[in-house]
């Protein structure tokens, strides 16, 4: 049984050999991401198609033909093909590309202490003059090369059989001088590759940030430690979820789950690969080594191991300290004997991404009290200096990508990201990005638009939208009181854009779980808010984020605005040092030993404190009380 699945206006086609397979999958096959943020379960709605063709199989068992009433809105991850089909997928059902901000640092050591002196690359070539064979001399080739780099280097070294099958030639091109190209991030260093003479040829290594939301890549020279290029864009992984949980549950819940979830990472890993090494005029065996920074589930997602177990009571992952993985066993664009590192978790939903953010951030080595932020769906928090650190992760939910809102969408041309409101409702200016008429709210819009709806006295303290104010924008449709941001004459698809009240319970309650999840490790330690010395949001999420407005709706403690500092995209700048240095590498090791998790699933201090944060900007205003000032 085999159909064929045509999609339009794309015109690509694809033949679904299961009765397992749904339109989704299908389109996630041939790159075409669609919306979706329930993981498959049906109930988000995002993944409308058009059925233009053929007739599918619904979930409920319902036949669906082409024509009929029903074939204009049909859900792709509820719908299996029962014949050939042609599939129309509208505008506002994919995925687009988001705002990702980028740069092209020239210097790896950019934000650390270190200096070129320490460059230590996880890839790095030996040259190599090995005693040319004779009649007299009967030892192999590779136990010849292994004598001189023991003698040489004074360490045992093994080696990879890829590089074994090119030795024999290349040590001959070379008249018995050669350089060996070696992975040294075991006790045991393993040589990868071999080229002919002792001036080796250009190495690559790749630093990549495994985000629930996006995945941005650096190519790296290894032997300057300079960025070749930098590369993001959305995680196709998103067509089956946007959150962690709802992704975990995919994988977990659907046949070949897990495998189709990993093969969206590694197919967008690859495409930017691609971008990259033709921008740089280097080839994809260039890439020698490849480091990912990931939250826990990311990080399972990438290696195709089930992660499952880490929703699941006592939350155990698979590994927090991974081996080194081979680039052809994932399938990524690089030279197949190529290593993949995936950086050191802590345990639970504390990955690899916060380990390396500690480190780039400096909290390992400093005396002052730091607090270290990941402001999305997982939540991600770190906080200690050079003697303690303690780190938890508050599952805030997908609304601040804008999932579980309305009109939320990310951060994308047209989304409103900043917001007035004056006259007591009845006018409201907008900001949208790249100045394009709005088609609706992101992250950083909502965030504003919620501080905004407050300081108007359109909401009250828990919430609630007012019901008689401003008559010409509130108002109450089939879901209840909703207020209008943008009339249909200004959007850009001829659409009422609004928040409603849903929308707003969804992000006061995942601006309650960030501040709820600082108070429990406040009150675990015995510290206050003011013994926070420095709070450092990372991630692509902060470069947007209004401080003044995080604070004023209680996601953010009120403290001094030179406190605060936006330190970019931490984890994908520890991974291109963890590229680079021997110091860092080892830096991060025992800082994900030796931090002390939190569960806070675990009695009710994370729960009393979020219940408590379920207020603008919270029940205790006296934990606030320097807004005013």
């Amino acid at each position: 049984m085999a159909y064929s699945v045509t999609f339009l206006p794309d015109n690509k086609e694809y033949r679904i050999n299961s009765d397992k397979e749904t339109i989704l999958d299908g389109a996630a096959r041939t790159g075409i991401v669609l919306q979706g943020m329930c993981g498959g379960a049906g109930t988000c709605g995002r993944c409308r198609v058009i059925l233009k063709g053929g007739s599918v199989r619904l979930d409920n068992g319902e036949i669906v033909f082409a024509g009929s009433t029903a074939a204009q809105n049909v859900l792709a991850c509820s719908a299996y093909p029962i014949e050939d089909v042609v599939i129309e997928v509208p505008e506002t059902s994919r995925l687009k590309e988001h705002q990702i901000k980028v740069s092209d640092d020239s210097s790896w050591a950019d934000d650390t202490s270190l200096t070129l002196d320490s460059l230590a690359p996880l890839f790095h070539w030996i040259p190599l003059k090995v005693p040319e064979a004779t009649l007299d001399d009967f030892e192999g080739d590779w136990e010849r090369c292994r004598r001189q780099l023991v003698k040489e280097r004074g360490r045992a070294v093994r080696i990879e059989l890829e590089a074994l099958r090119k030795l024999p030639v290349v040590l001959r091109q070379g008249d018995w001088q050669i350089s060996c190209g070696v992975f040294g991030n075991e006790n045991v260093p393993v040589v990868i590759d071999f080229a002919p003479g002792v001036n080796p040829p250009l190495s690559c290594g790749l630093a990549v940030d495994v985000g629930t939301t996006s995945i941005v890549a650096q190519l790296v020279d290894l032997k300057t430690g300079c960025v070749l290029g930098t590369a993001g864009t959305f995680n196709r992984q998103a067509a089956y979820g946007y959150d962690v949980i709802s992704r975990i549950v995919y994988a977990a819940e659907v046949p070949g789950g897990t495998r189709r979830l990993h093969e969206a990472a590694v197919d967008t890993i690859n495409n930017l690969i691609t971008g990259l090494i033709n921008r740089a005029g280097v080839a994809y065996e260039d890439i020698k080594v490849t480091v990912c920074a990931g939250n826990p589930a990311m990080t399972h997602l990438l290696a195709g191991v089930d992660p499952s177990h880490i929703r699941i009571e006592p939350y155990i992952t698979a590994a927090n300290s991974w081996p080194a993985l081979d680039a052809k066993d994932l399938g990524l664009r690089m030279y197949p004997a190529g290593k993949v590192v995936l950086l050191p978790g802590v345990a639970g939903y504390v990955g690899g991404d916060i380990v390396a953010g500690a480190v780039v951030a400096g909290l390992n080595r400093s005396e002052q009290v730091k607090l270290l932020i990941d402001i999305g769906t997982n939540g991600e928090m770190i906080m200690g200096n050079n003697e303690w650190m303690v780190a938890c992760a508050c599952s805030a939910g997908p609304a601040f990508e804008g999932g579980g809102i309305g009109c939320g969408m990310r951060a994308m041309s047209g989304a409103i990201e900043k917001v007035e409101i004056h006259d007591g409702g009845e006018h409201v200016r907008y900001q949208t990005i790249d100045c394009k008429p709005p088609v609706g709210v992101c992250g950083s819009g909502l965030i504003n638009g919620l501080a905004a709806l407050h300081r108007a006295g359109l909401i009250d303290r828990s919430g609630r939208l007012v019901r008689h104010a401003a008559p010409s924008r509130m108002r109450r449709s089939t879901a209840g009181l909703e207020f209008v941001l943008a009339f249909a004459g200004e959007t850009g698809h001829g659409k009422d854009i609004v928040i409603s009240q849903s929308d707003i319970d969804n992000l006061i309650r995942a601006k309650a779980a960030i501040f709820a999840g600082i108070q429990t490790m406040l009150n675990l330690t015995g510290l206050n808010l003011e013994d926070i010395d420095r709070v450092m949001v990372a991630g692509g999420f902060g470069r947007y984020l209004g401080l003044e407005d995080a604070v004023a709706i209680g996601m953010l403690p009120p403290l001094p605005r030179e406190r605060y500092e936006f330190i970019g995209n931490t984890a994908l700048k520890g991974a291109r040092h963890a590229l680079l240095s021997r110091v860092i590498r080892k830096e991060m090791d025992t800082l994900a030993r030796q931090v002390t998790y939190l569960d806070l699933s675990s009695g009710n201090e994370f729960m009393e404190a979020f219940t408590a944060g379920l207020f603008i900007p919270h029940t205790d205003l006296s934990l606030f009380s320097s807004i005013g000032k």
